[in-house]
């Protein structure tokens, strides 16, 4: 959420850099409910002093004769017309309150000066490369035609236990998946400083609000019961940040670097909007898992480690020898809660083109004010809010396809990557 005080000093600053990203701020609806607030603030104070004045009237009443019981029975009608106008007074600051809140969780964060305009991920920036895509002396396939014939993925099968968008692998391909999520677990953890962590795939509104997806993405979860505010959880990114929400997290617990979380989960998404795309294979899928990389850091520490969380996204590409390009996100692409994403796309032989497989992103505080996640300044004693930055380290089920896809023989077979052999019992060659 961004900060009330910062919109109001500059409405239409607020607004102009909304619009780099595609987003229409209503300048004159923010002050219309902010002078309504700022109108019953003053009501209520006037009543306030109506109310300490009529107080000291029952001495003034007294002194002029009036008797005790009738000074205050005169008093007290006009005190509880007062309370009355309070009250409502109270109700109306309330309502507008609520109002302006409401309003505010609607409107996207603010991109950072840096981020380039545009309207689509057309006008995304590249920033770097790494690796060359590999030249085959066959006809490449897609992971799908791949798995189909090893007879280890099956979606059709899939779609009988529950629908479309859902796959089903055996053997040494299930066992590929798991050996990437335990390879880029040690990574994080052992190499780049990442406490594991284990969460709920089961959260309530409040988590999903204080991360963004409430109330803007609501159709794109998977809700549990309409009775029931909860929902499966669309990325690791909602648990893990919310293990901050409504803490002050002392600067010693911060340590050097912000506390660094990696997370292993399933991820959930009705993919509304997305219907007809993607709908060979796991690109798309209603129910894929990623490593998730969270850090909660101080304000001034964001911007480098956000390069930083990128990096270590880009390790386990580097790692698995998989082609690779790193864009800058421009305003039109950002996420909803982002200030600035880098976009990591890998290379796909089966499609002859780059697709993400990570999204690292600066938030800036407006996550961490949504959930009052806070650190106590040293330097001047008083709780102030993280910044909060994350990124997929990597989505496992588009790690596994660019494996299968670059990876690939002429007879149909798929070489192990080097570092994912320890981790398959020593298999070098999946089929073939």
């Amino acid at each position: 959420m961004l900060d009330i005080k910062a919109v109001r000093q500059d409405p239409e600053g607020i607004a102009k850099a909304l619009a780099t990203r595609g987003f229409t701020f209503d300048v004159q609806q923010f002050k219309a409910l902010d002078a309504r607030r700022k109108q019953a603030d003053i009501d209520s104070q006037n009543l306030l002093a109506a109310r300490k004045s009529a107080s000291k009237k029952i001495g003034v009443l007294v002194g002029q004769g009036v008797g005790v019981d009738d000074a205050k029975a005169q008093v007290n009608e006009t005190l509880q017309t007062i309370a009355a106008q309070i009250d409502t007074l109270t109700e109306q600051a309330k309502q507008v309150q609520g109002e302006l809140e409401e309003l505010l969780l609607r409107v996207p964060n603010v991109p950072d000066e840096d981020v380039p305009a545009g309207a689509s991920e057309q006008d995304n920036l590249e920033v770097s490369r790494w690796g060359e895509p590999g030249q085959f002396d066959f006809e490449a396939k897609d992971h799908v035609a791949l798995g189909e014939a090893l007879r280890q993925l099956d979606s059709e099968t899939a779609g009988k236990i529950t629908g479309s968008r859902f796959t089903v692998m055996y053997g040494s391909l299930a066992r590929l998946q798991r050996a990437l999520t335990q390879f880029m677990l040690n990574l994080h953890t052992q190499e780049h400083g990442y406490t594991e962590i284990y969460v709920p795939y089961i959260v309530n509104r409040e988590s999903l609000r204080g991360t963004g997806q409430l109330p803007k993405f609501e159709e794109d979860l998977f809700k549990l019961r309409a009775d029931q505010d909860l929902y499966l959880i669309p990325t690791a990114e909602v648990p893990v940040t919310n293990v901050a929400r409504d803490r002050i997290f002392e600067d010693a617990k911060l340590g050097e670097d912000g506390i660094k979380f990696a997370s292993h989960t399933p991820c959930f998404r009705s993919e509304a909007g997305n219907y007809g795309r993607d709908t060979r294979g796991l690109i798309r899928q209603h129910q894929f898992e990623k490593v998730e990389l969270v850090q909660l850091v101080r304000p001034q520490q964001s911007t480098e480690a956000l390069e930083q969380l990128t990096g270590h996204a880009e390790k386990v590409l580097q790692l698995l020898e998989l082609p690779y390009r790193k864009v800058i996100l421009c305003g039109g692409d950002l996420g909803f809660s982002a200030r600035k994403t880098y976009d990591l796309e890998v290379w796909l032989p089966g499609q002859d083109a780059y697709r993400e497989i990570s999204s690292c992103s600066n938030f800036g505080d407006y996550q961490a004010r949504r959930m009052q996640a806070r650190w106590r300044n040293p330097a001047t004693g008083k709780p102030e809010l993280l910044h909060t930055i994350n990124g997929s380290g990597l989505a496992v089920g588009r790690t596994l396809v660019a494996v299968m896809e670059n990876y690939q023989r002429a007879d149909g077979s798929i070489l192990i990557p080097q570092v994912l052999q320890a981790y398959m019992g020593g298999l070098t060659i999946l089929g073939g």
